[in-house]
C-alpha cells in the first residue's frame, strides 16, 4: 500500500508543492509547528532516512537548505530547524520550518490539520515558491 506521500505525489491526495524533481519533492506539512513547515521527501517510497542512496541524499539535503534558507527569508525567522523523526510516515522526510526557538522540535505541539487557516497555508507556499523560484506545482520556472 503506497504512503500518504505516495499518494500526494502521485495527485491522489492535494499538496501544497513547493519544491519537486525526478528525485526529490518539497511540500507544506498538513500539521506544521508554524506556517511554512514543510516536509523533504524522496520520490522513491523509502520508509528509513538510513536506507535512502547518496544521491538522493544529497539531493534531498540540497533541497532541505534552500527550503530553509527561504523558510528564513520569507517568515523573518533567526533560523531554519531541520529534524528528522520518521514514526509519523513510513516514508523518509526531513522537517523544515521556521524557528526562532527550540519550541517547533516538539511536533506533538503542531497545529492540526482541521485548525490551520488554509489561506495562511496558500500564503506560506506562495511565500516559499516565490522565492525558490518554483510553480504551483513545485517545479522550477
Amino acid at each position: 500500500m503506497s504512503s500518504v506521500f505516495t499518494k500526494i505525489i502521485n495527485g491522489e491526495l492535494p499538496g501544497r508543492f513547493v519544491y519537486r524533481d525526478d528525485k526529490v519533492a518539497a511540500f507544506l506539512s498538513i500539521e506544521p509547528v508554524a506556517y511554512g513547515h514543510t516536509l523533504v521527501i524522496p520520490v522513491e517510497e523509502i520508509d528509513k532516512w538510513t536506507d535512502i542512496g547518496p544521491s538522493t541524499w544529497k539531493q534531498m539535503n540540497e533541497v532541505a537548505q534552500n527550503v530553509g534558507r527561504a523558510c528564513i527569508e520569507a517568515f523573518g525567522s533567526q533560523r531554519a530547524a531541520y529534524l528528522i523523526a520518521g514514526f509519523e510516515v513510513p516514508h523518509a522526510h526531513i522537517h523544515i520550518f521556521p524557528a526562532n526557538d527550540m519550541g517547533g522540535y516538539d511536533l506533538s505541539t503542531a497545529m492540526r490539520a482541521d485548525a490551520t487557516d488554509p489561506a495562511k497555508m496558500d500564503e506560506a507556499a506562495a511565500k516559499l515558491r516565490a522565492i525558490l523560484g518554483t510553480d504551483d506545482n513545485g517545479y522550477i520556472i
